[in-house]
């Protein structure tokens, strides 16, 4: 498979989640940000302005629209990063890059919510504005996604261990509503890092303090919010496989 046929079958709804026409929209409006935030970067890495034209230097493997279709279909599909290396003919850093560039822009854009017109939560208290207007239940939930090992002398090295999975990985936390349509996604951190541990840091507890009518579920782990956050009315356990928050 070349790289055309590879693209024109990521491209498809049935992979990617929506239309072609849709998917040029998002490229176009996702490509100026992401070179910004490439070029900061590398002002950052090299401790001052470019110095050589621009375009010189390594290129990347996989062009813009393909690294946001690979980051469009891991999400939808959770198909793994050596999957999508096969497809694309690239190694599995490779993709693993393309996703890290290309999440944060993705997240920085908002989530829209179908039927609702010019809603898009952009940051956790938009989204817990949203939830307490509407009546939304949140669902939050973590996951795992295997890394490269760092190089040897990395501070830090150990913090990447998932004590449950055995390996290197990262971790995400999604926040979705109750029909399971994405409302916000955190930043990355270390698989060795407790979820309970990242809620707090990433400040989700904290935001049922001024929101405590807002109810939410919680996959795969258990934790426990600030004391005094909210009341033990304001979450409810939907099962075996989904524990409700505890105050």
């Amino acid at each position: 498979m070349n790289i055309e046929q590879a693209r024109a079958t990521m491209a498809h709804h049935a992979f990617c989640g929506i239309s072609r026409q849709h998917l040029g929209e998002l490229v176009g409006g996702l490509a100026p940000h992401g070179e910004a935030r490439c070029e900061s970067g590398r002002d950052e890495r090299r401790g001052g302005a470019r110095k050589r034209e621009a375009g010189a230097g390594p290129k990347h493997e996989l062009v813009f629209i393909d690294r946001v279709l690979a980051t469009l279909v891991h999400l939808r599909t959770g198909l793994t990063h050596a999957a999508l290396g096969v497809i694309y003919e690239v190694g599995s850093s490779t993709i693993g890059r393309a996703i890290s560039e290309v999440r944060p822009l993705l997240a920085a854009r908002g989530f829209a919510v179908p039927n609702r017109p010019g809603i898009r939560p952009r940051t956790l208290e938009n989204m817990f504005t949203y939830a307490d207007a509407e009546g939304v239940t949140l669902r939050i939930g973590g996951m795992e996604t295997q890394v490269r090992r760092p190089k040897a002398g990395r501070p830090g090295r150990r913090a990447f261990i998932s004590g449950k999975r055995k390996q290197n990985t990262i971790k995400t936390t999604t926040i979705s509503d109750d029909q399971g349509r994405t409302l916000w996604s955190g930043a990355e951190r270390p698989g060795r890092m407790q979820d309970q541990t990242a809620v707090r840091t990433e400040g989700i507890a904290e935001q049922f303090r001024p929101y405590p009518q807002v109810k939410a579920e919680v996959e795969t782990f258990r934790l426990q919010p600030v004391r005094g956050s909210c009341g033990p009315s304001a979450f409810r356990s939907p099962g075996r496989e989904r524990r409700g928050l505890r105050g």
